[in-house]
């Protein structure tokens, strides 16, 4: 377990853990109240980097875990900088360069009157042409758990990539889970392809929405109960209530959450997901891997971004500055 002061101190991790998902540049605005339509909004603008695979991935080695490498998808226009701001986070990138698509670009729009509650604008880019060429089954050696990003299932290359991957992973013994990324874009999947596209994932990750969603239940645990008929383990992300984790259609155990002062909520479930998973590789029990996630989240959301500090030599230059002095 992690200690009070240090995230990660004392975690060992137990085996390689791989990421597969989305590379993104982060423009993070934060105003406050409702924006002005028609004219100018103040606001506090950040360039970050992000995407949910590679935030996941981030938090994961923030939170222990010695070996966490990324498969990911970018354009030329900023591979060193994503690459080097990777590495500074203590992930091993493999990020494949797109030779049509840029990098992937977000507008997170923050209002710091609402509780930090964040709306995002998203040109997913070179993010979503994951494909299955990109795949090998070298990437799995020394590798325990495959975790892919929810966003692959929201193009016909990524869905194609969820397929490979999990056959793959479960052709040589690995444990494989998901986090189904996006409510929004779930709509527009469909519940019954989604539920098709995640047969072998072992651990499923979904917000309190996505949950509610997929199952069409208004309760958060009612929704997770449901959903751990289709998928083993069921580990719901409610907010500001903390986590369930569902196995056999029950809800088995409430997570409490950690109290947090919100400055900016971008990535929170990303920061649940990377701890909960390095925690789970140290042969963690699920309820104590959640609390651990909580952790995760409630210093996420404290921070402006979705990733943790580096602790590397990376860079803090934009994707610009990069290629400017590249």
């Amino acid at each position: 377990m992690a200690t009070a002061g240090v995230p990660g101190a004392g975690i060992r991790s137990g085996g390689a853990l791989l990421v597969v998902g989305d590379v993104v540049t982060d423009v993070v605005a934060r105003h406050r109240g409702l924006l002005a339509a028609g004219t100018d909004t103040a606001a506090v603008i950040r360039t970050l980097p992000g995407g949910a695979g590679a935030n996941v991935a981030c938090w994961a080695a923030h939170w222990g875990c010695a070996d966490v490498r990324l498969l990911g998808r970018v354009g030329a226009d900023s591979v060193a900088w994503h690459e080097r701001e990777l590495t500074a986070c203590g992930v091993r990138p493999r990020l494949v360069v797109d030779p049509v698509a840029p990098t992937g670009t977000v507008i997170c729009l923050v209002d710091t009157d609402a509780a930090a509650e964040r709306t995002f604008l998203t040109d997913s880019g070179a993010a979503l042409r994951l494909e299955p060429g990109d795949w090998s089954a070298a990437l799995l050696d020394g590798v325990r758990r495959l975790h892919l990003s929810g966003y692959l299932l929201f193009s016909e290359s990524g869905r194609g990539m969820v397929r490979t991957a999990v056959a793959s992973a479960r052709a040589h013994g690995v444990r494989v889970s998901l986090d189904p990324a996006s409510a929004g874009f779930l709509v527009e999947l469909g519940v019954d392809r989604f539920l098709d596209l995640v047969e072998g994932v072992d651990v499923l990750l979904p917000s309190r929405d996505e949950a509610c969603l997929l199952t069409g239940l208004p309760d958060g645990a009612d929704a997770a109960a449901e959903l751990s008929r289709h998928v083993p383990l069921v580990v719901s992300k409610q907010g500001a209530d903390g986590a369930l984790i569902a196995r056999n259609g029950a809800v088995l155990t409430r997570v409490p959450a950690v109290p947090a002062t919100p400055r900016d909520t971008t990535g929170a479930g990303d920061a649940f997901t990377g701890a909960f998973l390095a925690a789970l590789l140290t042969g963690t029990e699920p309820g104590a891997a959640a609390a651990e996630g909580c952790r995760a989240g409630a210093r996420a959301v404290e921070r402006v971004g979705a990733r943790p500090p580096a602790t590397g030599s990376g860079s803090t230059s934009t994707p610009a500055e990069e290629a400017r002095v590249g």
